[in-house]
């Protein structure tokens, strides 16, 4: 795995994923352009090292998931990896969120191209995504014999309702952008090779507020959505009472009384 300031020499053939800073954003990229950023076991490793990485780092606010080249990912490569092995190493954070341990900040995913399969549990896996406008989606496992295992019986009927993800996993059918944004799997559409950038522009938002604040509100709307609205609402008081301690909440309230932007350092 390569970090910030690193050249843009070619991957080896089994992949690679590579860090980049971004001030307080966390760029994580899928590189592995010459096979459509299909994903080989080296790469799942990579993965779940550079999501710890970022999960770890308090220099981090946001991150922000990518590919290299036309396409951002075009599932398993099924001639490299076993279906039945486990495919992200224990102890460190899950991709696709199935697994303890979980992450808890935010991320962001910006695709494009071909985005099938494994391609898109990544990216539900992910709190917001950008998507070029002519990316086109798949999850065709039952084309292959097999099952979606990593997120998408979970999320797609979550997002879309019943019918809408069942339109789509029993078929196997392509989809394209406007129809992943009506089916709410997909957040904002830009013009092709703009994805990246409106990726960063809301990464950059987020990594603006108050980091507690916002790892406590995704940490609530999670909560509602796994373990339903009554945990939730259990839960509130003591989200709220550790944020009101924090300097970032005194700071908010100072920042609102002489009308500025707070400036916010995570305590």
């Amino acid at each position: 795995m390569k970090t910030a300031g690193t050249s843009n020499d070619q991957a080896p053939p089994e992949g690679r994923i590579t860090l980049h800073d971004h001030g307080h954003i966390l760029l994580i990229q899928i590189d592995r352009e010459r096979k459509r950023n299909s994903f080989t076991p080296t790469m799942l490793g990579q993965l779940a090292d550079a999501y710890t990485i970022y999960e770890a780092s308090p220099d981090y606010r946001c991150a922000v998931l990518h590919s290299a080249g036309d396409h951002f990912c075009s599932g398993l490569d099924l001639a490299e990896v076993e279906l039945d092995a486990q495919l992200f190493p224990d102890g460190l954070i899950d991709p696709v969120g199935l697994h303890p341990p979980l992450r808890r900040k935010p991320m962001i995913a910006a695709v494009q191209g071909v985005c099938f399969t494994l391609g898109i549990e990544l990216m539900l896996a992910t709190d917001i995504v950008v998507a070029a406008e002519s990316t086109r989606f798949s999850q065709l496992e039952v084309k292959r014999g097999t099952i979606a295992f990593c997120g998408a019986t979970l999320r797609m009927p979550e997002r879309a309702g019943w019918g809408n993800a069942m339109r789509y996993l029993l078929t196997g059918d392509e989809f394209d952008a406007k129809e992943a944004l009506r089916l709410g799997f997909v957040q904002d559409i830009t013009a092709d090779g703009n994805q990246l950038q409106r990726a960063l522009e809301l990464a950059e938002r987020v990594a603006h507020q108050a980091p507690l604040a916002v790892t406590a509100m995704r940490q609530s709307a999670q909560t509602a959505v796994i373990h339903g609205v009554d945990a939730c609402v259990r839960e509130l008081p003591s989200l709220l009472s550790r944020l009101t301690d924090s300097e970032d909440f005194k700071e908010g309230v100072r920042s609102f009384v002489e009308h500025r932007k707070g400036q916010f350092v995570g305590r």
